[in-house]
């Protein structure tokens, strides 16, 4: 039992003022009521927390999301079993930085300087200053922070003649970091915004790998080089095909450090690989064994390495009080994929997507969703999403209620008892209800954007996509009825069109998502 301390002891009051007896029935109450007053109640016990964000892995490429998917994913669809998966989750930009900065600030990324589109090389962080990302959420209840992989926000680049970085704002230069001073720590990037620990690159075009905000390494790229960069005696050369190997190991390293130290603060480990981005970098062993092609094998091996990181966490008996993420930055820049297709070499460019086909031979990466990675349609915004905490979330369950990567800040924050800032995550719901499979109607809404800034709107069953240059109304769709987004409705529902253009429009123009 706690004491009571001199201030209470002072505050008892006495029976009878016009004389100074004390009644010792009287103290004893007192004393006991101020000393249960003053007990608190045990911390709940934070669980681990591990994030698997793939890129651009599509919608259709799970068994557990697509029954004719070509890929086996044995240690993805466990995990489905173990837990409930969404069935309209989204991204909700159908390109990378854009849905990382929507996931780390639970924010939408129009209300960044990066309006639409892609961050470039060298450009400066998406995240303001003072923003509150997840990881930093995260530190400052006690986790210890981690992440491998790719971060892609924007970072500071030091350069030897204080200029900008060569091949500032371009994705492919001749000279590309030809003036970067690899002796000086980057700024701004992933550990200034929450990570405590770090292993890999922000931009892969960048080719820069950096441990904690030192520049290590680079990326053995089929696209860019680092040979024009000055000083690099020090740079460690990664094959491509190797990488994914190595963030795997930093990782399950990280979980073995902290079991063998006897840490017991809780860990956010975000698991953040290039796979299956382009180039298809599939490691040696796993050539030829899918029947979806060469993008088959990378999201198997991918898989396999999930696999091995899962294990671990089992090993260490830390399964149970850990809650795993699983989901996509965006969708699949491939409509179809086999082992007859040639996809060695594909460009990372929407004028190269090849529609799907009916041949029961091929893979369709984004399932029968139309579109891909870089559109507006859901086969470019829609994710998977999946999430296991055993004994908290139902076992093999499926929710079709929205979810957006927006909501992870604002659930993670419910669930770990942190009061979000007014001024943070204002586009962020929280979902823990629907985690734990009580199927409430959360998020009624969710905007949605293409690499180009194209905006939808996804509310209920309905999605209004605003029209382009080449259309004068824009579309629509019941996505209940129309899951491919094959009957634009929009002209015998003109009046539910506009009703949902004025809502897109003022969620865009205001600052703050309704709740």
């Amino acid at each position: 039992m706690n004491l009571p301390s001199l201030d209470n002891i002072k505050k008892i009051k006495y029976l009878n003022r016009s004389s100074y007896l004390i009644n010792p029935i009287v103290i004893l109450g007192t004393l006991l009521f101020v000393s249960c007053a003053n007990l608190k109640e045990e911390p709940k016990a934070l669980p681990n927390i591990i994030l698997i964000l793939a890129d651009d892995l599509g919608y259709g490429d799970l068994g557990s999301y697509n029954d004719k998917s070509l890929i086996p994913t044995p240690n993805l669809d466990k995990l489905a079993s173990e837990g409930i998966s969404f069935t309209n989750a989204y991204c909700p930009v159908s390109v990378c930085s854009p849905s990382r900065y929507a996931l780390m600030t639970g924010t939408y990324p129009f209300r960044s300087w990066k309006k639409s589109g892609v961050l470039s090389n060298y450009e400066p962080s998406m995240i303001d200053e003072g923003q509150l990302t997840l990881p930093k959420m995260l530190q400052e209840v006690g986790y210890t922070t981690a992440g491998f992989g790719k971060w892609h926000l924007g970072a500071g680049f030091p350069t030897l003649d204080g200029l900008k970085p060569a091949g500032f704002g371009k994705f492919k230069a001749e000279n590309n970091g030809k003036n970067i001073d690899l002796q000086q720590p980057i700024s701004d990037g992933p550990v200034d915004n929450g990570f405590e620990n770090w292993y890999g690159f922000s931009c892969a075009s960048e080719c820069w790998v950096m441990e904690g905000n030192n520049i290590v390494a680079a990326l053995q790229h089929e696209f860019y080089n680092i040979d024009s960069a000055e000083n690099k005696d020090h740079i460690e050369i990664i094959p491509a095909n190797e990488y994914l190997k190595r963030i795997t190991k930093k990782s399950i390293g990280f979980l073995n450090e902290r079991s063998k130290a006897g840490n017991e603060n809780p860990f956010f480990l975000y698991y953040a690989p290039y796979v299956p981005h382009v180039p298809l970098s599939v490691s040696d062993e796993f050539i030829g064994t899918t029947e979806a092609g060469l993008y088959g094998d990378y999201v198997s091996e991918l898989d396999s390495y999930i696999g091995e990181i899962l294990s671990t966490l089992d090993s260490l008996g830390q399964a149970e009080n850990t809650l795993i993420f699983f989901a996509s930055d965006n969708g699949s820049q491939f409509e179809r994929t086999g082992i007859h297709i040639d996809n060695a070499n594909p460009s990372n460019n929407l004028s190269d997507v090849k529609g799907k086909s009916l041949d029961k031979n091929e893979h369709h990466p984004n399932g029968n969703l139309r579109g891909s990675k870089w559109t507006i349609w859901e086969g470019g915004v829609r994710t998977p999403f999946i999430a296991k905490w055993p004994d908290k979330i139902p076992a093999g369950i499926k929710s079709d209620k929205i979810f957006a990567l927006n909501d992870v800040v604002a659930t993670l924050s419910s669930i770990i008892g942190y009061e979000l800032p007014s001024t943070a995550a204002v586009d962020s719901y929280d979902q823990s209800m629907n985690l734990m499979g009580e199927e409430k109607n959360i998020r009624e809404s969710v905007v949605v954007q293409s690499s180009n800034n194209r905006m939808g709107f996804r509310k209920g069953n309905w999605k209004y996509i605003e029209p382009d240059n080449n259309e004068l109304e824009g579309q629509l769709y019941n996505l209940v009825e129309d899951e491919s987004e094959s009957q634009n409705l929009i002209n015998e529902n003109s009046d539910l069109a506009e009703e949902l253009r004025k809502e897109l429009r003022d969620i865009i123009t205001e600052t703050v998502s309704e709740k």
